[in-house]
């Protein structure tokens, strides 16, 4: 995986960064923690500059993120209350539940966005809820743009730093991942137990 993506940037520049970008939002898998360094690394024996980079890359991010917006879009609340309908006795899930998250998300998805726009594979697929619970367009894509911009001013920086060490912070981005995945879960869990808790008194 990693040899193709380096390979199709260093044949196609800008146009190849622009598409793993791209690919890495709608197809996780292709992480943007190798695109991102190593196209900071291009511009250091290329004519590739950090600017150029910088735009390539933000403008496939937001666009990948814009196509699972609209998948979210097709996944609204009223699919999913009919999913409820079905299969909620199995899945243990009320509609009053979906509205409680959607309420919870059109109060803060913007923040959430921009925050989850900073964590691998979760900045991808938060493009999805936020879709679903119909978040206004304008401000979705200035968050967006705003959390990737950020992201991408990062790695892209790092990448020209470390030079042909450039694969060194994959290292460093397993371990934020983790700690980062370890937050969530955490969080998560303080969530059921408080949810519970209510539920019992």
């Amino acid at each position: 995986m990693q040899n193709w993506v380096t390979d199709i940037m260093e044949q196609f520049g800008y146009l190849g960064v622009f598409l793993m970008m791209a690919l890495e939002n709608v197809f996780p898998p292709i992480p943007s923690e190798i695109v991102l360094p190593f196209g900071g690394f291009l511009t250091t024996y290329t004519e590739l500059t950090v600017i150029g980079v910088l735009i390539a890359a933000t403008l496939g991010s937001v666009i990948g993120a814009m196509i699972l917006y609209c998948i979210g879009l097709l996944l609204d609340v009223e699919r999913l209350e009919k999913i409820v309908d079905r299969w909620g006795h199995i899945l243990r899930i009320k509609k009053e539940d979906i509205h409680k998250a959607d309420v919870w998300f059109d109060k803060y998805g913007y923040w959430t966005v921009l925050f989850c726009r900073m964590i691998p594979l979760i900045r991808s697929l938060i493009s999805i809820p936020a879709g679903m619970s119909n978040m206004k367009f304008s401000l979705f894509l200035l968050f967006t743009t705003i959390g990737t911009l950020a992201w991408n001013i990062i790695l892209i920086t790092l990448g020209v730093v470390l030079g042909e060490n450039w694969q060194d912070i994959l290292g460093f981005m397993d371990v934020y991942s983790s700690i980062i995945y370890l937050l969530i879960i955490l969080g998560f869990l303080v969530c059921i137990i408080w949810f519970i808790k209510r539920k019992r008194k």
